[in-house]
């Protein structure tokens, strides 16, 4: 693990925030104008915007679905990361970005709560970040299992958030807040 504690400032990364991926997800209006949101404090407050897009067989590189919704935009100098998996950081240079602009302490939100979001979640604390998720600004899909049983996407949201406010890693920092109280000069809340 590299030593991020040396580090003092935040990033808001925005994960897979993509046509394709918002189109079938859970209260995706709500959602985006909440990411948008913490998109707009971000920048006001000079804190880094760091943009995940995601591409599979499923997910085409550059095709209509893989754009970013259109509500929101990349700003010139802004840090775009590509990824194949649901972990931001496997095999991107997603850390070594965040190690390069002093970054302690992630700000998440994006879609999909219960594969990238959550990958990318864990990746962060087990990398030694401090975390908050940004709670009212993540979504996904319903699962549907064999037998007909669902999985609702709010339960899958509200079941990651609770997570986050109570996990525990030594030394680190991590927690929820919603997209107008998120603190972005702070550790995780």
């Amino acid at each position: 693990m590299i030593d991020v504690r040396k580090k003092s400032k935040s990033a808001l990364i925005v994960v897979d925030v993509q046509i394709g991926v918002m189109s079938g997800a859970w209260d995706a209006n709500r959602i985006i104008n909440n990411i948008s949101r913490s998109v707009e404090r971000a920048r006001n407050q000079g804190i880094p915007v760091i943009w995940v897009q995601h591409s599979d067989d499923e997910l085409i590189h550059e095709s209509s679905e893989w754009n970013l919704v259109p509500e929101l935009t990349q700003n010139d100098g802004e840090m775009l990361i590509h990824k194949h998996f649901n972990l931001a950081f496997e095999k991107t240079g997603l850390n070594e970005g965040l190690i390069s602009l002093g970054v302690n302490h992630i700000v998440l939100a994006g879609a999909s709560t219960n594969w990238c979001i959550r990958a990318t979640a864990y990746g962060a604390l087990e990398r030694g970040y401090d975390l908050t998720l940004v709670e009212d600004a993540h979504t996904t899909a319903p699962i549907e299992l064999d037998g007909g049983r669902k999985i609702e996407a709010e339960n899958i949201i509200h079941e990651l958030n609770i997570a986050m406010k109570w996990l525990s890693y030594p030394d680190r920092a991590n927690g929820v807040a919603t997209a107008e109280k998120v603190n972005f000069t702070a550790t995780a809340s």
